[in-house]
């Protein structure tokens, strides 16, 4: 066991340990939390690439690395794992976790107590359910991330946000009850809760008590598509997203994707073609399930009239995309599907933290702030009558007339934001989706020649339409913010609420740039869910490190 072994802990321990020394410092060392938080979080981060990059370099099979917390043999203990596609969620989660942090930096935080603290425990919860490999302590991660963003999503207060993050709370203290149930009935009948060691077990489960699997993984599932957002399970998502500070709201962004990511780590895992009887067992209900959420949320779109809303709507719109593309079992599909995942949540937690600044510059008063220093350069006033500028009858400039800096930020976000959702060229949400189409035409791979299917057919449709719809609530929304006239003035915004806005769109714009490596790193991840041996071997034949007395036990034996 190396050094870089130890570290698939650390994501976990970092934040925890965070999380207890803002605690002891208590409210009145607010600016000092919230640098501890920025380092922690940059950690991280830094960590998440280290572990991204190792994944890529490891000699194990498969680039998976395996850590026993507890030095329990498999699969009796703990165990953490780290492979392509949860190091992707990891780096994923940093950066928009950092993005977040330092957007809230600017005026969130103090809007309520132990932010710092609830967000990095946040953190925790997300780094830990993609790191788990077993359902029990999925479970326990999963609490830990929902435990925190109760509090995170009444942060700020309002009735509004109260209650909605009432009805929030309900559902996932429901789905929670579920998520027990099925893992005990899972339970009851292999005698495991290990992923690697399901995988072995499930194939053997004999015939009478397949249907109480099914059963506890149907149950399973209600819970993991409630948090994922499938219809008509989305119900809550829509007011407790749109409701949630923006920092919070571009946070549950990535909280979406940990449903999906947790229904295709345990789908390829559990049910994959070597499941026997039960192999690919519900991938129709994920298929049509999926494109149902697309079209309800295609439709919801075109009535919205805030850009909070917008921005909820376009989340169901993408894990839609996402569930009917793991329903599918095409590696090449999975493999593009995981692009878009990465290029639509960079882009929709943007949107969230745009959002709040769009709607500002729609008031007349702006909140005043503390620093004049901290604002970014005041809009040009109204230019005074000169050589060559044409004026009307109530001599105002509309010839000659500069666009203040501020309008320009926003206006040229909004049209990357909306452009990377709606998947038009040439940013990186059409490279997703063109990847998409192309898996979607070519079942089994470009050079051979197989019939498409109808739900095929149906998902290439609803893709393009879906598309269609985002465009046109998203010009007619442009249109009404930036296009109409109107007598206000422009926002006044803070360096640290723009740099996090700019720095999600720059790396969602260098992903067009660089798409082939991340194409290539997507689609290897891809091929590695749909051979699970790999993973199931690389677990189950990791050896807990013998005590010293152990070792020297051994040595008297030998010979």
């Amino acid at each position: 066991m190396n050094a870089m072994t130890h570290l698939i802990a650390a994501p976990i321990l970092l934040p925890l340990l965070t999380a207890a020394i803002m605690m002891m410092l208590g409210e009145k060392h607010r600016p000092l939390k919230a640098k501890i938080n920025l380092f922690s979080s940059l950690l991280g981060l830094g960590i998440s690439l280290l572990l991204l990059q190792w994944t890529q370099t490891t000699g194990v099979p498969g680039s998976i690395g395996v850590y026993l917390p507890g030095n329990w043999q498999v699969p009796f203990g703990l165990v953490l794992v780290v492979d392509r596609l949860s190091a992707l969620m990891l780096v994923l989660t940093g950066i928009i976790g950092v993005s977040a942090l330092l957007f809230a930096m600017a005026r969130w935080d103090s809007a309520g107590s132990s932010f710092h603290a609830l967000f990095q425990i946040q953190l925790m919860g997300l780094y830990g359910a993609f790191l788990t490999a077993d359902l029990f302590n999925l479970f326990v991660f999963f609490e830990v991330l929902l435990a925190a963003s109760y509090g995170l999503m009444l942060h700020g207060s309002g009735r509004a946000r109260v209650s909605s993050g009432l009805h929030y709370i309900s559902i996932n203290l429901l789905a929670s009850t579920l998520f027990l149930i099925g893992a005990a009935l899972i339970y009851g009948v292999t005698g495991t809760l290990n992923m690697a060691d399901l995988a072995l077990k499930i194939p053997l489960v004999p015939q009478a008590d397949r249907g109480l699997l099914h059963a506890g993984a149907g149950i399973l599932a209600v819970a993991f598509l409630a948090k994922a957002g499938m219809w008509p399970l989305n119900f809550w998502l829509v007011p407790a997203y749109s409701s949630a500070s923006a920092p919070v709201a571009a946070m549950f962004a990535i909280m979406t994707k940990v449903g999906i990511y947790t229904l295709l780590r345990l789908w390829t895992l559990l049910f994959s073609g070597q499941a026997g009887a039960s192999a690919y067992f519900g991938g129709e209900w994920l298929i049509y399930g999926g494109m149902a959420t697309i079209i309800c949320a295609a439709v919801a779109i075109l009535a919205a009239q805030r850009l909070e809303r917008m921005a909820s709507l376009s989340i169901l719109v993408s894990a839609g995309i996402l569930l009917s593309a793991i329903g599918f079992a095409q590696p090449d599909l999975i493999g593009a599907a995981l692009f878009y995942l990465v290029s639509s949540t960079l882009a929709l937690s943007a949107l969230f933290m745009l959002a709040e600044l769009i709607e500002r510059s729609r008031s007349a008063n702006e909140i005043p702030l503390e620093d004049e220093n901290e604002m970014l350069p005041r809009p040009l006033e109204s230019l005074h009558p000169a050589k060559g500028v044409n004026l009307d009858d109530d001599q105002k400039a509309v010839v000659g007339q500069v666009i203040p800096w501020t309008m320009a930020f926003l206006g040229l976000s909004f049209i990357a934001c909306a452009l990377l959702i709606i998947g038009m060229p040439p940013l990186s949400g059409f490279i997703g989706k063109l990847g998409l189409l192309s898996a979607l035409l070519n079942p089994l791979g470009l050079g051979h020649e197989a019939p498409i299917s109808n739900a095929a057919w149906g998902l290439l449709a609803l893709l393009i339409l879906s598309g269609l719809a985002s465009l046109v609530a998203f010009s007619r929304l442009g249109i009404q913010r930036f296009w109409t006239p109107a007598e206000r003035p422009s926002p006044l915004l803070r360096r640290l609420e723009c740099v996090p806005i700019f720095a999600l769109l720059g790396l969602s714009i260098a992903l067009t740039f660089k798409a082939e490596p991340l194409l290539r790193y997507t689609q290897a991840a891809a091929d590695a869910l749909n051979n699970p041996e790999q993973y199931v071997m690389a677990v189950l034949g990791t050896r807990a490190v013998p005590s010293p007395e152990a070792r020297a036990a051994m040595l008297e034996v030998r010979p």
